[in-house]
């Protein structure tokens, strides 16, 4: 029966989909959702490897609509809500042009005002109908009340199959918590836009020849109800830029590997003017590691002036025709500051390493 009950919503969902013309279509069971898209040209690079940015973007919107969805199941205020943090995330195939992108999400613990929310994006060939799993990510949510935009509403709790389920899910919502509260404070500088870098006199391979910035003026089809930017349109221009940087240091084709955790410090307003900077603070053998953070300017409240939104690190590879691995360049640090970004990035590289050579010895 419930079957049936699933396929009568998915046909529904399909026929809406054709008709409507849309690129998307999205089911909702209980406290699952399923998003699926054909990947097109514009979804991709020259060579047809699909942007991180882009899956970044639809694993957001399946969970922001899961998670908003949920927190409206309680009489009270509606809300709407928003992207705090988005865990570490690995790119573990490359998804093409072509290929049907298939992104579900799945509330597995809640707070007092916060959802947890787990999307695994899975690469289906229509042709062949092979489908590979390409990502996994954990994504928090906390939802504002869309009376008072500063109000945050008490999430409706969850049942969870066992207590040790329960217990399991307060251990992540505590550590992540105190993560971001460390990213915070760790990162209150300020990257002013690099326009026009002046290359001639920056040496190749060096921080400042790559180091790039992109401006983006943030409008209504940004914005969720509440009238500010989706996480998902932020992290898709943070892997652009990210992208560019890790374009200019190597000049080959080149991909997204990961993503470590994505830190929502503060809410994006419509108007303001983002500024959204990366630079490299290391590089492996085979491996980019590309800072990046998003400053806001709000142009109608200038008084308040700008302020740090978002900030993560992002890990690019650089691919030859083929799509094998090539190496890539050194990066040749010029000052102290640069030399301890880069010891703080290999110390990272390192323990990722590490924590994925245990998970596959734990697959055994």
């Amino acid at each position: 029966m419930k079957r049936e009950a699933e396929a009568a919503v998915d046909q529904r969902s399909c026929n809406s989909f054709f008709t409507l013309g849309v690129s998307s279509v999205m089911l909702e069971i209980h406290w699952q959702a399923q998003l699926r898209r054909v990947m097109r040209p514009d979804d991709a690079n020259i060579v047809g490897n699909v942007h991180g940015g882009t899956i970044l973007k639809m694993i957001e919107e399946a969970g922001g609509i899961i998670s908003t969805r949920h927190c409206n199941t309680q009489p009270g205020d509606r809300c709407v809500a928003a992207l705090a943090r988005v865990e570490r995330t690995d790119f573990l195939y490359p998804m093409f042009i072509g290929e049907v992108a298939h992104v579900s999400a799945e509330i597995t613990y809640t707070s007092k005002h916060s959802v947890e929310v787990q999307v695994n994006v899975l690469a289906e060939n229509i042709l062949t109908g092979a489908k590979k799993v390409t990502n996994k990510a954990t994504l928090w949510y906390v939802p504002f009340s869309l009376q008072n935009v500063d109000k945050i509403i008490e999430v409706p709790p969850i049942e969870y199959t066992n207590q040790e389920q329960e217990e399991e899910g307060k251990k992540r919502y505590e550590a992540q918590k105190m993560e971001r509260l460390e990213t915070k404070e760790r990162n209150g500088e300020k990257i002013w836009p690099v326009i026009s870098p002046d290359r001639q006199t920056k040496g190749t391979f060096t921080v400042g020849f790559s180091q790039s910035s992109l401006i983006h003026l943030v409008g209504p089809s940004d914005c969720t109800l509440l009238g500010f930017v989706h996480g998902g349109v932020t992290m898709k221009l943070m892997d652009e830029v990210a992208g560019i940087v890790a374009a200019r240091h190597c000049k080959t084709n080149i991909v997204t590997a990961s993503v470590d955790a994505i830190n929502f410090h503060r809410k994006i307003k419509k108007g303001c003017i983002l500024t959204v900077s990366g630079r490299m603070t290391f590089t492996s053998k085979k491996s980019m590691e590309i800072e990046v953070f998003v400053d806001a300017d709000n142009l109608v409240e200038a008084d308040k002036g700008n302020y740090r939104a978002v900030t993560a690190f992002f890990t690019y590879i650089s691919l030859d025709k083929e799509g094998k691995p090539l190496p890539v360049p050194p990066l040749k640090l010029e000052n102290e500051e640069e030399q301890k970004r880069s010891e703080e990035g290999e110390a990272r590289y390192l323990q990722n390493k590490a924590k994925r050579l245990s998970e596959k010895e734990q697959q055994k």
